[in-house]
């Protein structure tokens, strides 16, 4: 028992004593473990992945090629934050560097009035005592600033021979800036004048060494010029600068530039001054040497802001007044010019004094000349701007206070009478005023001239040579009612306005139909156009009816979907009342079933008249009526303004006080002397300014007056006379009437008939065709008031 005691208590101790050991040496490697892994994503996270780690009990060891020796340090530091900076063994290595470059040797030495200093970089091996003796003898009551630094490297090649043209270049200039290095040479300084400008450079060039780059940048005070003075020349010696100043080097290019484009010789001499009036001197400069140049003989002088052009009598005036527009024009506004012409021995000294605007045809006004003053250009060229557009005038005129006292109002009135005209001019002169050019207005003229004459006082000259051109006359160009619906139902026919079956929607392919459609109609936007439907006769009647009108519904709102104005257009459905071909046959259904224009009021033309606007010839009882016959007082709309209206009138008043005749004697004989073909081409040779009433077919007018009684007449006669207030135009033009009224009107009137008849046999015994008698002339409905007349056919 107590020797089991005695065992078990070392036992205990060993047991405890091993435990402790275990404990210990696995403790070590947890902490070496943590330590290493610590360390490592440290050094890898910082970017020195390079370095290995590894951990001996609490030492912390490093090895590996550390690239630079502050990679090296770099990673003792990142290990040395983690653990104990005395627990981190340094075994890495850091290769052997390369040699190092030597530095780049340079002196830069600056010397002015107050001393020299040098500043710089030179090699160990150069004498840098007797480099600063050197320098200190250039300037003996002054210090010498020694700021060079040395370095322990071999000499560049070609240093020393910078080195001496360096100092050399520093005793020569006593106020300059001297930057060196073995292979460039860079000299700033100042002259006192050009002419030592010049030969410091030229000198410097000959001493510099062989293989030395050598910059040299000498400047030379500007002298202070006053006034800045220019002056150019044009005579019978050439061209040339009598004096010359520029304030930058640019700018004397410019001018020098702009005198050699004028034909002088060599290279002029322009001083580099102080005291230019403005910054556009050199373009201001320019400016006038190119107009002297496009006169040809002259001088023009500047002095500060002061431009003076003296143009010689050689000069034409007009030349004169437009190259002296332009430049008062485009000079910068700080300047002001005086223009002068030298007098002619004959005493033309100014030459004629003149204002012209020119309008072209595209709009651009250009206005030249003479105006009064200041005032006066300014209220000109408002209210050309005002006339012709902001953007469309341009000016070049000068002033001249010896004008005529009236010459503003001349001027003004001219430019309005101008905006009458497409194109042209106006002169306006001491003695008269011009207008010249073409126009689409025929009235122009005429409202030119009562412009004038209201603007300018009775007693005035003016001359106005307007042409009207046809070209340029919008309403001219325009087709008439007529032709509006042809070109419109032949684009039709071309393309064919389609719809589904049964439906009022317009198929895609009528599409470009509709285009076309809708360019006709703006150029008739005064003329009345019924859109008509028509379908084939398959359904009910009123089924169809409904379905065309439908139809033409739709292709007005398609012309009004094309941004066309349509309050001159009616749809209208016709259903199957107006078939046009056949509906037993597809072909025939096919072509009723259409869209069709037709001008509104037709229906009271004659029958020889097709909705469409087409000519219909109807030949009967020998004789042909054409549109124009039957159209013969259906006037054209005449122009705005035109004379058409009076004209018109006159013809009117002409056919109501013709003589009255019989012509139921001679129409027998005349149908008898002239067959069908005869007729009609004597029916449509009727003159173009003869009345309605000549216009109609002589064999129906006969038998219209045989079958019309004179009751009928008379009764005919009332009532035209009462609705109208025409009785004497309805009376005179109905023609109907008879042999014995004839006679009773012939005595009342106190007139005799027998003159007349014996007239008319003696006509006959000479074979010679008798008078085409006088037909009724027609009354034109009120519809019809825009619509114009047909053209005649060709025969």
């Amino acid at each position: 028992m107590r020797l089991s005691k005695i065992i078990l208590v070392p036992g205990i101790f060993i047991v405890a004593a091993l435990i402790a050991i275990f404990a210990a040496w696995a403790s070590v490697g947890v902490i070496e473990r943590v330590t290493k892994t610590t360390v490592e994503r440290q050094l890898v996270v910082q970017g020195e992945d390079w370095a290995h780690v590894a951990v001996d009990g609490l030492q912390v060891i490093l090895d590996g090629i550390a690239p630079t020796e502050t990679d090296r340090f770099q990673a003792l530091t990142i290990a040395g934050g983690e653990v104990d900076s005395s627990r981190v063994i340094d075994r890495m290595v850091v290769p052997s560097s390369q040699e190092v470059a030597p530095p780049r040797f340079s002196i830069e030495i600056l010397r002015n009035d107050a001393g020299i200093s040098m500043i710089g970089l030179i090699p160990a091996a150069t004498d840098r005592e007797a480099l600063t003796q050197r320098v200190s003898r250039i300037i003996v009551s002054r210090r010498v600033a020694d700021l060079l630094e040395t370095a322990d490297y071999p000499v560049p090649d070609g240093w020393d021979a910078a080195l001496d043209f360096a100092v050399y270049a520093l005793e020569e200039l006593p106020r300059s800036k001297i930057s060196m290095s073995s292979e460039r040479v860079e000299v700033e300084a100042i002259a006192d004048s050009e002419a030592q400008k010049d030969e410091w450079e030229q000198d410097l060039a000959r001493r510099a060494p062989t293989g030395l780059r050598v910059a040299l940048n000498i400047s030379a005070p500007r002298p202070v010029v006053t006034p800045f003075t220019a002056r150019f020349v044009i005579d019978e010696t050439g061209a040339r600068f009598d004096a010359c100043t520029a304030g930058t080097e640019i700018g004397r290019t410019k001018i020098v530039g702009a005198g050699i484009a004028a034909g002088v010789k060599g290279r002029p001499n322009c001083v580099i001054g102080l005291g230019v009036p403005s910054a556009d001197w050199p373009d201001a400069v320019a400016l006038g040497v190119n107009a002297l140049r496009e006169m040809g003989s002259g001088t023009i002088t500047y002095a500060d802001a002061d431009v003076t052009l003296v143009a010689d009598a050689s000069v034409e005036q007009r030349a004169f007044d437009r190259v002296v527009g332009e430049l008062e024009a485009d000079l910068p506004e700080v300047f002001s010019l005086h223009a002068t012409r030298t007098a002619r021995e004959d005493g033309d000294g100014e030459g004629a004094q003149e204002f012209t605007a020119t309008l072209s045809p595209e709009g651009n006004v250009q206005l030249r000349g003479r105006l009064t003053n200041e005032q006066q250009r300014a209220i000109t060229e408002s209210v050309a701007r005002a006339r012709f557009g902001m953007d469309s005038v341009y000016m070049a005129t000068r002033l001249d206070q010896g004008l005529p006292p009236e010459w503003s109002v001349r001027v003004l009135a001219s430019l309005e009478a101008l905006s009458f005209l497409d194109n042209g001019a106006a002169i306006v002169q001491p003695d008269r005023v011009e207008l010249r050019g073409k126009t689409g207005n025929p009235d122009a003229k005429s409202e030119i001239s009562r412009l004038l004459s209201e603007k300018l006082g009775s007693n005035e000259e003016f001359r106005v040579n307007v042409t009207y051109d046809e070209a340029l006359d919008p309403v001219a160009s325009l087709p008439s009612a007529r032709e509006c619906v042809i070109m419109i139902n032949d684009a039709i026919r071309k393309n064919k306005i389609t719809f589904a079956p049964g439906s009022v929607e317009i198929e895609a392919s009528a599409a470009g139909t509709i285009r076309k459609i809708a360019d006709m109609v703006r150029q008739c936007p005064d003329v009345a156009m019924e859109i008509g439907g028509h379908t084939d006769s398959q359904g009910s009647e009123e089924l169809n009816k409904s379905l065309s009108q439908q139809r033409a519904n739709s292709v007005l709102n398609a012309l009004l979907a094309e941004r066309v104005l349509t309050s001159n257009l009616t749809a209208y459905g016709y259903g199957e009342e107006q078939p046009v071909a056949d509906n037993d046959t597809e072909e025939g259904r096919e072509e009723n079933r259409r869209i069709e224009f037709k001008l509104i009021g037709t229906e009271d033309l004659p029958d020889n008249i097709a909705p469409d606007g087409s000519i219909i010839e109807d030949i009967s009882e020998g004789a042909v009526q054409t549109a124009d016959e039957d159209l013969g007082s259906v006037r054209p709309r005449p122009r705005p303004g035109g004379d058409d209206d009076a004209e018109a009138v006159e013809a009117d008043d002409a056919a109501a006080e013709a003589p009255v005749t019989d012509d139921a004697a001679v129409t027998d004989e005349t149908a008898a002397e002239n067959p069908p073909e005869t007729a009609a081409q004597d029916a449509t040779e009727v003159p173009e300014d003869a009345s309605a009433s000549e216009t109609d077919a002589e064999a129906t007018a006969a038998d219209e007056r045989a079958e019309t009684t004179s009751g009928e007449t008379e009764d005919t006669a009332t009532e035209e006379s009462e609705g109208d207030n025409t009785s004497e135009a309805a009376t005179d033009t109905e023609g109907d009437i008879t042999e014995e009224e004839t006679a009773d009107v012939a005595d009342e009137n106190g007139a005799t008939i027998d003159a007349e008849t014996n007239g008319a046999e003696d006509t006959e015994t000479e074979e010679t065709p008798p008078e085409e008698p006088l037909g009724p002339a027609i009354v034109v409905d009120p519809e019809l008031e825009g619509v114009r007349a047909p053209p005649r056919p060709e025969r």
